[in-house]
């Protein structure tokens, strides 16, 4: 294995910086500032970041294949037109939980946008529980609610055959699995993949690798985990600078890079002062293994 070197790239903080997507066209970094109520994009060939105020809190952003991006906000699927600067609702939740917003969410490979709900926070890691529920969007701008009771939706991605959806509800404390119907975007048989240790804390935002592998951020554990969701087991632990590592993707040439995004929110003046580059984004290089581009919401 080669040397794995982990560097601040994004040094521009957020409360909550979240869901980042590689954009490979412009070898930019697509991520929302939950909090902040922001989408950015940070070019890794300016180091610049352009960003545009949503109004309301943004859960996550992926991109379209008609152009644009579509965003899970609080209560709705929207349209961006990153030209425009504009937001147009595509579905409104037809839900009676006032005390939910959209999180985390990502594409499935026929173009279907899952994104999943969580309790309001009562802190910076207290939530309303079983307010959430998980939700997919799909091409003809309906939305399918696939299960309910969730406490803190998170992170999810689906295997290189396509047979299986993996899933995060972090408070569960573990990595979850389905099947997977591709043709119609079902999900079923829930079983347990991965059971988090008490110091690698809360499981967040997920991605694959091209051997079929996940990267799983840790909440307040300042780490991300690789593991093998057929056998279960962590093959590796990747430390960051900081605690609140909320996420990750992988980008830069060939998808060999890993960016890691990461949260300040509920942090106080010492703590901030011990970890100066919270709520910073990091790519970490050197580790062996490619991902694999992301996919575009087809509706």
């Amino acid at each position: 294995m080669s040397s794995i070197k982990v560097e601040c790239v994004v040094k521009e903080p957020s409360e909550v910086t979240e869901g980042p997507v590689w954009e490979e066209k412009d070898a930019t970094l697509l991520y929302v500032d939950i909090t902040g109520k922001k989408i950015n994009r940070w070019s890794s060939l300016t180091n610049q970041i352009e960003s545009m105020s949503t109004e309301t809190l943004v859960g996550c952003v992926v991109p379209r294949r008609s152009g644009g991006y579509v965003t899970a906000g609080e209560k709705q699927f929207a349209a961006v037109d990153w030209q425009k600067r504009s937001i147009t609702t595509i579905a409104h939740l037809d839900t009676d939980k006032s005390k939910a917003r959209f999180n985390d969410g990502k594409v499935d490979p026929a173009g279907r946008f899952f994104a999943g709900t969580m309790g309001l926070p009562m802190g910076p890691t207290e939530f309303e529980k079983k307010q959430g529920s998980l939700y997919s969007l799909q091409a003809d701008h309906s939305v399918i609610k696939h299960f309910d009771q969730v406490d803190l939706s998170n992170g999810m991605d689906w295997s290189l055959d396509h047979r299986y959806f993996y899933y995060i509800d972090s408070l569960k404390f573990m990595l979850e699995a389905f099947d997977y119907d591709m043709q119609t975007g079902a999900i079923s048989n829930r079983r347990t993949v991965y059971k988090l240790e008490k110091d690698e804390c809360f499981p967040d935002g997920m991605c694959i690798d091209a051997e079929g592998k996940l990267w799983m951020a840790c909440f307040d554990g300042g780490r991300v985990l690789r593991i093998d969701p057929q056998t279960g087991t962590r093959l590796q632990t990747v430390k960051l600078p900081v605690a609140r590592t909320t996420s990750c993707c992988f980008g830069g040439k060939d998808y060999s890079d890993l960016y890691v995004t990461s949260a300040y929110i509920g942090m106080d003046e010492q703590a901030r002062a011990q970890q100066p580059q919270a709520g910073c984004i990091f790519r970490v290089s050197g580790l062996g293994v490619k991902g694999i581009p992301p996919n575009s919401f087809a509706g």
